[in-house]
């Protein structure tokens, strides 16, 4: 059974990749695997109780198993509980690949548009710096997820969620002309450039050790400072400071990890575009697993706030 399929207090059984594998414990010293499941429908946590030595080394992240459980509903949130697993037999399901979330557009058409929309940044240090950084982590930006969880959790998620972030701003650029285009796209294309140093990749994705000490917002600084290094380009330049402060302002918020706020438009446009797609991304996954006339589970990173998906016609 599909995890979309499944309803409130059924058995099911099925093939489901095991996404993320925790070992911990129970308030009486026992160990225990919080796991977190997918298929391509989505995905739902539940707690494999009194977990043994094997059960910790054969249930973990990146593998298939066939599993046995009741989905239920704690504190508002699907779960699946009385979890019976097994590792598939020869001939039955293994492939990961096969469970995955998929990006909701071609990972070769975002590719495509976000090279053809370099040429739109017009002024020619901005372009350089942009297209230089892009060479150096192309593998990985088209690949890696935008973040571990949360939005744009799939694979080419980082690169679908900035290509995005361009149409918008292209559009809104449109209807306030005073915009500069040429710095809105360049701070868009890296503003989260450096998740391929925060992140692990696309496959169980964990945050690496420099992604939990320094974070992507001065990892990207830090690449543009050699970037500006690499093609000896004056680092004092005002387009280049404006680069930089549009990647280090992105957050919005001191407290949200920006270390200054935007004090230009195209950085405070840059800061609510990111915003818009990043909530968007989660209301679209999160409604998407539920049937009109339902609600969603909540959604922690929206305010913990439900959704309702109506059944009016558009």
């Amino acid at each position: 059974m599909k995890i979309k399929q499944m309803k409130k207090d059924e058995l099911f059984e099925g093939f489901y990749l095991i996404k993320s594998a925790e070992v911990r414990k129970t308030r009486a010293g026992k160990d225990y695997l919080a796991l977190t499941f997918q298929d391509r429908t989505g995905e739902i946590n539940g707690n494999l109780w009194d977990a043994q030595p094997h059960n910790i080394e054969s249930f973990t992240a990146g593998r298939v198993v066939f599993m046995k459980g009741r989905r239920e509903t704690y504190n508002g949130t699907p779960q699946v509980n009385q979890i019976s697993l097994r590792l598939p037999r020869e001939g039955e399901p293994s492939d990961p690949s096969d469970f995955k979330e998929k990006p909701p557009v071609n990972p070769k058409e975002v590719r495509d548009y976000l090279e053809q929309m370099l040429f739109r940044i017009e002024n020619a240090t901005l372009q350089r710096i942009v297209r230089y950084l892009y060479r150096e982590h192309e593998a990985a930006f088209f690949t890696y997820p935008a973040a571990k969880t949360n939005h744009h959790a799939f694979e080419a998620g980082l690169a679908y969620h900035t290509a995005t972030m361009v149409r918008l701003a292209d559009s809104i650029g449109d209807i306030y002309p005073d915009l500069n285009k040429s710095l809105l796209f360049a701070g868009i294309m890296i503003h989260d450039l450096a998740k391929v140093l925060e992140l692990s990749g696309p496959d169980q994705t964990e945050y690496t050790l420099k992604g939990n000490l320094l974070g992507h917002i001065s990892l990207v600084n830090e690449e543009i400072t050699k970037a500006v290094l690499a093609l000896g380009l004056d680092e004092d330049k005002e387009e280049i400071l404006l680069l930089r402060h549009m990647v280090l302002s992105h957050h919005g918020q001191l407290e949200y990890g920006s270390p200054v706020r935007p004090h230009v438009m195209e950085a405070e446009i840059l800061h609510m575009i990111d915003n818009i797609d990043a909530e968007m991304m989660m209301m679209t996954t999160a409604l998407s697993r539920v049937d009109e006339g339902e609600m969603t589970p909540r959604v922690f990173p929206l305010d913990n706030r439900f959704f309702y998906k109506p059944k009016m016609d558009k």
